[in-house]
């Protein structure tokens, strides 16, 4: 028995199912399935709760995957990548330390690993660099399990239309019980993480995105500061030197989450203090350079709670977004201590993925959860949707199904493979309705 109420990461989404259910077999999840059907009981799916959106909540059966885990098979290919097919439920962080084990790796990470691999590619999560898409483009499978229980495979090559559709699927098809991804051979990341202003580097930010594997930023808000992180791919048996575990612990968890906290639970008290503090932050930052395994640098700890909104914009239009951010805070009495990420993708065909048809620059706006983010979320919305901006499916943002339609050319497919796959709308929930009406 699990505990039936339930809430996210963040803690700014709750659900009261009427049921919670953690299949440990597919054979288990379609009599849970069939159950919910009888009952006339919608159903969602949860990974590790790491999406700030209501995508997970239900008053229905809500269904845990975290007992669906571990990697199911490798096909090696004669160039050293391999395809490894995993249960749904498995947790990127245990799958990249067992890819490493077989001397395989993901091609690109976001910066956390807790999400379940079906979560994270249901919601689009995607790391940086230009060269590089979302996690959703290394699937190069997926079995998922319809409202009448049966098990449905789709590739680029069986199922073609559902593939397009699933890879970023919301769980509105159906549930994903194993994913096949396409591995690379392992390699490791040489980190170069130094300060600039925000100025120098989007004067020059086209040849910065270009010139290194994965490039991203931080800005601190109300200041001219950023810092800077450049990833450059070695080969896998290069030498590593990770950050030594002082200067790691100093770095990484003292300051970036202790002390971090602490600043957030002053100033939420005392708000005037918080462009002073970015200031003397963005100032104290040095440079550090070290090289470890892909996984280890791509992902970090984060313990401060946050909520978060996350836009897709077209390349060519960050420098204009952010400088429009700059001048809205300027004129407002808002004040944000969380530093604005910015990273980088490359376009793709993923008829849902938020870099759909086109290079993009994705802006990540953060605030604490102790403090009020509609107001700043709402303005950096407006300033993005300008441009033809798109939200991150597990981020918040206000768009409905009317608003979406007119920022994918495939919505409209999307609904429709979705009418064939569910046609009872056993996957669905008020706010699934609201995101494809």
């Amino acid at each position: 028995m699990i505990e039936r109420s339930w809430q996210n990461w963040a803690g700014n989404q709750h659900a009261y199912p009427v049921h919670r259910a953690e299949p440990s077999s597919v054979d288990e999840l379609r009599a849970i399935l069939r159950d919910a059907v009888e009952r006339s009981r919608t159903v969602r799916c949860v990974g590790a709760g790491h999406s700030f959106t209501p995508i997970a909540v239900t008053d229905g059966v809500q269904i845990s995957l975290d007992s669906l885990r571990g990697i199911d098979s490798v096909v090696r290919e004669d160039d050293g990548s391999a395809r490894v097919t995993v249960l749904a439920g498995t947790r990127l962080r245990e799958l990249t330390a067992r890819l490493w084990d077989l001397g395989l790796a993901m091609t690109n990470l976001g910066d956390i690993d807790e999400q379940s691999i079906a979560g994270a590619i249901s919601t689009g999560t995607h790391g940086t660099g230009a060269r590089f898409g979302g996690i959703a483009t290394q699937v190069r499978a997926l079995e998922l399990m319809t409202s009448y229980g049966r098990l449905v495979q789709c590739s680029r090559e069986e199922n073609t239309e559902l593939f397009d559709a699933a890879r970023v699927g919301l769980g509105a098809l159906g549930v994903i019980t194993r994913v096949t991804l396409e591995c690379v051979p392992a390699f490791a990341l040489r980190a170069v993480e130094e300060p600039s202003t925000l100025r120098a580097t989007l004067a020059d930010l086209d040849a910065i995105v270009a010139g290194v594997d994965h490039f991203e930023f931080y800005w601190f808000p109300h200041t001219d500061r950023v810092l800077t992180k450049r990833n450059t791919r070695l080969p896998g048996d290069a030498a590593l030197r990770p950050l030594g575990k002082v200067r790691s612990y100093l770095d990484d968890e003292l300051l970036s989450n202790t002390v971090f906290e602490g600043l957030n639970r002053v100033v939420t008290r005392v708000p005037a203090l918080i462009p002073r503090l970015n200031s003397v932050s963005a100032r104290a930052l040095s440079a550090r350079e070290y090289t470890d395994r892909s996984y280890r640098v791509f992902a970090s700890s984060r313990t401060v709670k946050f909520v978060e909104m996350e836009y897709a914009v077209p390349a060519a239009e960050i420098g204009r977004v952010l400088r429009e951010v700059d001048r809205w805070l300027e004129r407002s009495a808002v004040s944000i201590a969380f530093p604005v990420e910015v990273r980088f993708a490359a376009p793709d065909d993923i008829w849902l993925s938020t870099a759909y048809g086109r290079p993009t620059a994705y802006i990540a706006v953060h605030q604490y959860h102790r403090r009020d983010h509609r107001e700043y979320f709402d303005a950096v919305e407006a300033i993005c949707r300008s441009v033809g901006g798109r939200p991150h499916w597990g981020k918040l943002h206000s768009l409905g199904g009317d608003e979406l339609r007119d920022t994918y050319e495939h919505f409209d497919d999307l609904l429709r493979v979705r009418d064939a796959m569910d046609p009872m709308k056993l996957f669905g929930s008020r706010y699934l309705e609201h995101l494809l009406s």
